[in-house]
């Protein structure tokens, strides 16, 4: 692992978390102090988070257990404050090269939460084949860096809402991020344009169009099966009828169709022995109208020709043993074209976001908060962002105290999340108090007497008719 750039170079890094802090409570406007020490019993508790209304036994939450879910329910979050405060910490990009970020989505599974509203099906990946259940998807926005570490900088997380598509939810996120990039002076006209890093399931040419004139890269993982095409020859004189738009054709699962590269690159790698990256420049995919995105397009107006560089990876070997693999397969497009083996090596950070969403649900209790409404899951969302970007602000300040059966690490590297969560307990106490105490009261009048409950009515979940898990 490699020691990790200071988030702000020249300022004190117990300072900057302070502030960060106390911007964190300037954010929670609704049942503040008992949202910001929720988020510090989160980080505080050793154990795994297995519910909301457990962290109310941590001696960093004040208030009594019924105030866990009073707040969750009833409090606020200022979404857009939080999240320029967690841009304003992004690490700055190396000389010469551009800000990466990623975007994936992550379920939260409910299939037994019967009252759960706005609850959409979810994919959810298991030893056996994947199964669509009841939940909530959740877009996160990350941004990602260089080194062998598991660290990533969350900055946002939507809740897929019933009739959206995770691609619009993204696209939304996209433009938000360039705002708050140059809004907090983290990006600025003559830098490389940022990039966005998305996996297979995203459609790298409806996004480039939404987003066209804009100051943004977007490298997109291609499935093997994908056909592109090159621009058409050039028109004979005296031809009659419609120009021809599309050209040969372009096959990932076929090499006869695939002409010499524009671009070949070899280099050594330690991971993955020899790697070879091909790159043809200027191919696009022929767009149909009987896709969801382009079914509103003007009939009168043809579709739009979207051109970027189709990469091709290969490996000699892969880093836990075994043979190759298939190759990997990306698309590249931005402003012009970039360097190939920057590319390559951007992707493979990505993965670092599945470890991000791996350490915040069994150790930050991201899906552990079995609430109703799904607001209030966003708020328990957002807590376990400022949450993550407190330990990634305190991973240079507190001691290692890992168990006694876990191996030291290397001298010089970053601590896990893991490790620094175990030691923020004592970080804690040297930062200064940012709640105020709870005010003795008296208790309530309580139930008024004969009083029923009322019934619940179930919600029912929502299938958009082209989902697989929709009934005929």
């Amino acid at each position: 692992m490699h020691t990790l750039p200071s988030p702000t170079p020249g300022v004190d890094a117990l300072r900057e978390l302070a502030a960060f802090r106390s911007q964190l409570r300037s954010c929670l406007y609704r049942r503040g102090d008992a949202l910001f020490e929720l988020a510090d019993a989160m980080l505080c508790t050793a154990h795994p988070v297995q519910s909301p209304v457990e962290l109310s036994l941590e001696p960093e939450f004040l208030r009594r257990h019924s105030s866990v879910y009073d707040a969750l329910h009833h409090g606020g979050v200022s979404t857009d404050g939080l999240r320029q405060a967690l841009v304003q910490r992004l690490s700055p990009a190396r000389a010469g090269e551009p800000l990466m970020f990623a975007i994936d989505t992550t379920p939260l599974a409910r299939p037994d939460a019967r009252f759960a509203d706005q609850r959409t099906m979810v994919m959810v990946r298991s030893k056996g084949p994947d199964m669509f259940l009841p939940g909530w998807d959740y877009s996160v926005l990350v941004g990602i860096g260089w080194g062998a570490t598991s660290w990533v900088q969350p900055l946002e997380a939507r809740r897929v809402r019933p009739t959206e598509q995770a691609g619009e939810v993204a696209l939304r996120q996209i433009r938000t991020l360039l705002t708050d990039l140059q809004t907090t002076g983290r990006w600025q006209l003559g830098d490389p344009p940022p990039l966005i890093l998305l996996d297979a399931g995203y459609r790298g040419a409806e996004l480039a169009t939404e987003l066209d004139c804009l100051p943004v890269q977007l490298l997109v993982r291609l499935r093997s099966n994908r056909r592109f095409h090159f621009d058409p020859p050039p028109r004979l004189p005296g031809t009659n009828g419609r120009p021809q738009r599309h050209g040969a054709e372009f096959s990932c699962a076929r090499p006869d169709t695939r002409p010499a590269p524009d671009n070949e690159t070899h280099l050594d790698s330690d991971r993955y022995g020899k790697v070879t990256i091909r790159a043809w420049h200027n191919l696009h995919q022929q767009l149909t109208r009987r896709s969801s995105w382009w079914s509103d397009w003007p009939e009168d107006t043809p579709l739009p020709i979207v051109r970027g560089t189709v990469l091709q990876v290969h490996v000699e070997r892969l880093p836990h043993g075994g043979g190759t693999e298939k190759d990997l397969w990306l698309w590249h497009l931005g402003p012009q074209p970039a360097d190939p083996v920057l590319l390559w090596m951007a992707y493979m950070r990505r993965f670092d976001q599945e470890h991000f969403h791996r350490f915040v649900k069994g150790h930050l209790g991201l899906g552990a908060a079995r609430l109703d409404a799904a607001e209030a899951v966003d708020r328990w969302i957002a807590l376990v962002l400022a949450a993550y970007t407190q330990l990634h602000l305190a991973r240079d300040l507190v001691d290692d105290l890992r168990r006694p059966w876990q191996a030291r690490p290397p001298l010089g590297t970053t601590l896990s999340p893991y490790r620094v969560r175990l030691g923020f307990r004592r970080l804690r106490a040297k930062l200064p108090a940012i709640t105020k105490p709870p005010k003795p009261r008296p208790a309530g009048p309580g139930r008024p007497k004969g009083s029923r409950n009322r019934p619940k009515h179930p919600r029912p979940t929502y299938r958009p008719p082209t989902s697989p898990c929709h009934p005929e």
